[in-house]
């Protein structure tokens, strides 16, 4: 997918996850959340080139002082993410956030520990991350998942699951109908 496409979907994602936005132009000049994602395709791509490394970690630490967002160079993002209200979020090195992921302000994608290997979560797609959300460890939440603001999440969540408390436990998730 070329560069303008992705900025275009961009875009639509964001008017589409967000009432308040009242034109592509206003999110494309006013939307922190996607000035983070934007900057972390650019360290990404740094973080995979040999030699590279610590330009994408300067650059990176460089969006998390303008957005107040901090994603890892190293964390693999899907398409259409949206982060709302960005502020706080924290995404670690080893993270995996799959795609039309809705992510409020506030959440982490942490560690537990100083651990070799996989150390962050594996969100699945269609998954919501409620405000203030904290997953920790190398843990899966499942596709069409929903953590509920301010969960502590520590084990993995099947698909289709809401996610909820200090420490949180997953049930089902019911659809609601409108």
């Amino acid at each position: 997918m070329g560069f303008f496409s992705r900025l275009r979907e961009d875009l639509a994602t964001a008017k589409r996850r967000d009432p308040a936005a009242r034109s592509k132009l206003e999110v494309l000049l006013a939307y922190s959340g996607m000035h983070a994602l934007w900057m972390h395709r650019l360290t990404h791509a740094l973080w995979l080139r040999p030699g590279l490394k610590l330009p994408a970690r300067l650059l990176s630490q460089l969006a998390r002082s303008l957005t107040g967002v901090e994603i890892h160079p190293g964390a693999i993002i899907g398409r259409r993410v949206f982060i709302d209200h960005g502020m706080g979020v924290v995404i670690g090195e080893t993270a995996r956030v799959g795609d039309d992921v809705l992510i409020y302000h506030g959440v982490t994608l942490g560690g537990v520990g100083p651990v070799a290997g996989t150390r962050h979560p594996t969100v699945g797609n269609n998954v919501l991350l409620g405000a203030g959300a904290k997953l920790l460890g190398p843990i899966v939440i499942g596709d069409g998942s929903a953590v509920g603001a301010n969960a502590v999440v520590l084990q993995d969540a099947p698909p289709h699951s809401l996610v909820v408390g200090v420490p949180a436990i997953s049930r089902p998730r019911v659809a609601h109908e409108d």
